[in-house]
């Protein structure tokens, strides 16, 4: 019986293994800060030749990861990237935990109600639960990225968040002392509502936690004359009950949650 000399190009090392860890590299070099990147820059991220690097945009080009605009050369992230980030936050554990609770806090609100995670730079929208039994309905594209220093979730993460975690956090804390008193006023109290209304909506949010850490937030999304300021209001004290209630079944004990009042 013959034995089989072909190569394994599933080992580790293989050129199908290389080909894959090259092409999440050249994905990897986009940021929020960097969207749009050369030719030459993705080859001098690639480390190999220029026509390697060019073989390697085609293909994600090909694979709609990629898009290529002609009249400035540049390369940035392709539509089925969204497709992916749609499906990879549908899984997130936090989302399927989450859901029972902002059901529940949707109805006993009567508002919108928001999950969100930190994704490196600020908070992106993972889950958001509509009322529609309002006339007029307010809703949040998932997929949404919120300011850090001025929505309501991206200050409860500034609030949490080891300060390494959040980019430029101690310059923006030295250049705003609202923004620092608020920061400080949400770790007191463990929500925040007095984050700038945008055209006429307003939100409160508070964290939940994983063990020790946070790992999301959950906000309640109105109109002004809906949503109140005040921290001791029905629906501030409904919103911490359920991020406590989910943050206990994760793991934490509680002891980092501020209370209203």
């Amino acid at each position: 019986m013959a034995t089989s000399t072909a190569r394994d190009t599933t080992a580790e090392g293989s050129p199908s293994i290389q080909t894959v860890q090259r092409a999440a590299l050249i994905l990897d070099s986009f940021t929020v800060g960097r969207p749009h990147l050369s030719l030459n820059e993705i080859t001098a991220r690639l480390g190999a030749s220029k026509a390697t690097a060019h073989r390697y945009t085609k293909a994600l080009r090909a694979a709609n990861l990629l898009r290529y605009d002609d009249r400035t050369a540049l390369y940035s992230l392709g539509p089925q990237v969204l497709t992916l980030a749609a499906a990879a936050r549908a899984a997130l554990p936090i989302v399927t935990a989450a859901e029972p609770y902002m059901d529940r806090l949707v109805k006993t609100a009567g508002q919108t109600v928001v999950l969100s995670i930190w994704d490196g730079e600020s908070p992106t929208v993972v889950r958001s639960a509509d009322n529609t039994e309002h006339l007029i309905r307010i809703s949040v594209r998932v997929g949404s990225r919120l300011d850090p220093a001025s929505s309501a979730q991206g200050r409860v993460f500034c609030a949490y968040l080891p300060p390494e975690q959040v980019p430029a956090l101690a310059k923006l804390l030295r250049r705003s002392p609202e923004l620092r008193e608020e920061v400080a006023w949400i770790r007191e109290h463990g929500l925040s509502v007095n984050s700038p209304a945008q055209n006429g909506v307003h939100t409160i949010a508070a964290p939940v936690f994983e063990g020790e850490s946070i790992i999301a937030t959950m906000a309640i999304v109105g109109t002004t004359v809906d949503v109140p300021r005040q921290v001791d209001s029905p629906m501030a004290r409904a919103l911490l009950e359920v991020t406590q209630e989910l943050s206990q079944r994760l793991g934490s004990p509680g002891a980092a949650l501020g209370e209203a009042g």
